[in-house]
């Protein structure tokens, strides 16, 4: 199992997607995942978070499913806080083969954002609150990797997506080792080329 964290635009839902692909991996985004229950509408709506433990409830069930298929997986945005992390660390670090970081500079990231037009990308004021939570909640959570001996792993994100991807796929192969690349590698299509959170 592996773990993409990546502030919003830094392109790890396109990456976390190609990976899939790539590995042969599943690809388990905790936005995704809320999105297609539709229970949880009018707390989004709301501006409010889901609680930690329907998160952790809903991703475990996720992950479960994927595994009973015969998958390993990719996570994408998921622990969001040291909550969370607390309990994938506690009842999956055997599973954990470590985490990567996409790292890519505020201007460029700002830029992409704009680029991209979703409606929660508009407010200036929102997108830097959206990147203030992020690093808060990463600095408690890498850090709790770290101690449970979990590798993490920093990668520029900067460049067109397939040369990061190519960056990814060293570092995934180098993390968890028994990954190997599909022969028809993306499956003969089209990597969407935009950048996702």
């Amino acid at each position: 199992m592996i773990i993409l964290f990546g502030l919003a635009g830094s392109g790890k839902g396109t990456q976390g997607k190609a990976l899939s692909e790539i590995f042969g991996w599943r690809w388990l985004s905790v936005g995704e995942a809320i999105r297609q229950t539709g229970e949880y509408e009018d707390i989004i709506n709301r501006g409010e978070l889901i609680p930690d433990t329907e998160v952790i409830k809903l991703m475990n069930k996720q992950i479960e499913k994927a595994e009973s298929e015969g998958f390993d997986v990719i996570l994408d945005g998921y622990p969001r806080d040291k909550e969370q992390a607390e309990w994938l660390v506690s009842n999956m670090a055997e599973k954990l083969n470590g985490a990567i970081v996409l790292e890519v500079p505020k201007k460029e990231l700002l830029e992409r954002l704009t680029l991209r037009g979703r409606d929660d990308d508009k407010e200036r004021a929102s997108i830097e609150r959206r990147f203030e939570i992020f690093e808060q909640n990463i600095c408690s959570i890498l850090p709790l990797f770290e101690a449970h001996n979990i590798p993490v792993k920093h990668v520029n994100g900067v460049g067109l997506v397939e040369e990061v991807t190519a960056r990814l796929v060293e570092v995934v192969k180098e993390i968890s080792p028994h990954a190997t690349e599909q022969i028809n590698d993306v499956n003969g299509e089209e990597i969407e080329k935009s950048y996702g959170e």
